[in-house]
């Protein structure tokens, strides 16, 4: 599964709602009736809520709202902060899960639908289509509506097209249910950097991103281990089923307990809802409302007063909105040097992940005789690695940012050191595998070597997030997009050729080239790390906002 990360992944540009706020007069519609005062609404904006009623006034007076539900989401307590995070990261679980899993059944739907493992592979590959470049089209919808309808939403799509994947009998129903799958799941890991970046500020976000990022490589694995076991011992179909029960209980879990995180939705609702409270009072009589002090003083008395949201009059229409999404992170690809390296190295890195789906059965199948649940068991080496990666990340950030908090804090290349070391163990690990494919050596090394090998992808790809989202900042979300883009169309292109070029260049051979490759793109941090300065200085983007 790719984890496009799309123009959600890190959405920076939510932070453009804390604005200073001012207030401008117009006249009200009805000349006869006072002036209202417009105010522009952020978190730190004063509220008057005490009404000002004349003494004669009749009337049952409206009671102020609940504005607690409204607060702003880095104020939030930091249980609920832990919920959101474990439930977005929960999620993105089942997403990876459901690419991994599709490769097991294989045997069984090959036979049964007379179809080559390249045409059935086709399968992950319209998956991760629809995982790349449906965010580009959803991330204005959750700019509009919030994340919390367009997640659950594409929950409820995600859900529905696990069970068309249990149900089909056709292999043209199968590749439509798995191109939506892909559509549905893309928001359950493209949002997810976006949530995360809502709820916690830049200082504390380093431990959420990692938990996703460990989501993520563990959900990959997990797939094909559980689902080998699956397709062997009961039946094709309930591979899919057991998806539909998981992901049908977190979606219900995400509708009952998912907060709205986005900024400048919830200041928009919450301005609705004032402005709907101060119209009720003005009917009851109330002619103004006014601040009040902390010892219980009266202070500066509002006769007429409404609030609108700066992010509400900036927002372009829908259309251009989806113009600019399609078009921008295309743009960043082909134009900033540091967006087409990085989705270059992390594209490679995504097509090596998917790549196993397609070598580890057939190494392990010819040279151990392994079965299909047996092969499925190899995988279990990239769940221990992702498990190990996210501990090792956290804990080395803290250790960093403790001895060397200048080096670290200093500049975005200083999140790149650790980065340059652990991004060689991709290649080292490819490496491993591939020399060590031999029957006559324990099918325990090649395996240690993919996990190896996972230790360098999770690396690379929270490198890809940080150091993306340090140079970019508001165009964060673009330049993920695109890096995302070339993600998902690389992982899902090598599962197509995968069998073909490990039979006619050998394991060895081919398993060589690839390391090859992953060893020159590991130069990639390298240079970022030394001359990164220099480079962000000739980019028209990252030297403005710096």
């Amino acid at each position: 599964m790719s984890i496009p990360i799309h123009a959600d992944a890190i959405d920076i540009e939510s932070q453009d709602i804390h604005i200073r706020s001012n207030s401008i007069l117009e006249a009200s519609p009805d000349t006869s009736a006072q002036q209202v005062e417009y105010r522009y609404l952020t978190f730190e904006s004063l509220i008057p809520l005490h009404p000002i009623l004349p003494q004669n006034t009749q009337g049952e007076i409206p009671p102020c709202p609940k504005l607690t539900d409204y607060d702003n989401p880095y104020a939030w307590s930091l249980p609920r902060k832990n919920l959101m995070t474990y439930l977005s990261c929960s999620v993105n679980i089942t997403a990876a899960y459901a690419a991994g899993s599709y490769a097991s059944p294989a045997f069984e739907l090959t036979a049964k639908w007379g179809i080559s493992n390249v045409a059935y592979n086709v399968g992950i590959t319209v998956f991760t289509l629809g995982f790349g470049i449906a965010p580009m089209v959803l991330a204005p919808f959750s700019e509009i509506n919030g994340r919390r309808p367009v997640f659950i939403a594409t929950g409820i799509l995600f859900v529905i097209c696990q069970l068309c994947c249990a149900l089909t009998e056709s292999y043209g129903g199968m590749l439509a249910a798995r191109l939506f799958l892909g559509v549905g799941g893309s928001c359950f890991s493209t949002m997810v950097g976006g949530i995360l970046a809502d709820v916690w500020v830049t200082a504390d976000r380093n431990t959420p991103m990692v938990l996703f990022t460990g989501a993520t490589l563990f959900g990959t694995g997990l797939g094909p281990l559980v689902s080998g076991a699956v397709a062997q011992r009961i039946s094709y179909r309930w591979v899919f089923y057991i998806q539909v029960i998981t992901s049908g209980v977190l979606v219900s879990l995400v509708t009952i307990f998912f907060k709205e995180t986005r900024g400048s939705i919830i200041l928009s609702r919450k301005a609705k809802l004032l402005n709907k409270w101060y119209e009720q009072l003005e009917a009851a009589g109330a002619i103004g409302v006014s601040d009040e002090s902390e010892d219980g003083e009266k202070g500066q008395i509002c006769c007429r007063i409404r609030w609108k949201v700066k992010a509400d009059e900036d927002r372009a229409s829908l259309a251009r909105m989806i113009a600019v999404s399609l078009y921008r992170p295309i743009h960043m690809l082909f134009t900033e040097s540091v967006v087409f390296w990085f989705s270059l190295w992390v594209g490679f890195a995504w097509a090596v992940l998917y790549l196993t789906f397609g070598a580890v059965p057939l190494v392990f199948q010819v040279n151990h005789g392994f079965t299909v649940e047996q092969t499925g068991f190899i995988f279990a080496s990239m769940c221990v690695a992702a498990v190990l990666s996210t501990v090792l990340s956290i804990y080395q950030e803290k250790w960093a940012v403790k001895h060397y908090p200048v080096k670290i804090n200093g500049s975005p290349e200083g999140r790149l050191l650790f980065t340059c070391v652990e991004g060689g163990f991709m290649p080292v690990g490819i490496f491993i595998f591939g020399w060590t494919c031999y029957s006559s050596i324990h099918w325990i090394v090649p395996a240690f070597g993919i996990g190896v090998a996972t230790i360098g992808i999770f690396s690379i790809y929270l490198a890809s997030f940080n150091y993306t989202a340090d140079v970019y900042h508001i165009y964060a979300s673009s330049a993920l997009a695109g890096t995302g883009l070339v993600r998902n169309l690389l992982g899902g292109s090598f599962p197509l050729i995968t069998v073909q070029m490990f039979r006619s260049m050998g394991f060895q051979a081919a398993s060589s080239l690839l390391g090859a490759i992953g060893a020159i793109l590991t130069l990639v941090p390298w240079v970022l790390a030394f001359y990164g300065p220099k480079i962000r200085a000739r980019s028209k983007i990252a030297s403005s906002l710096t």
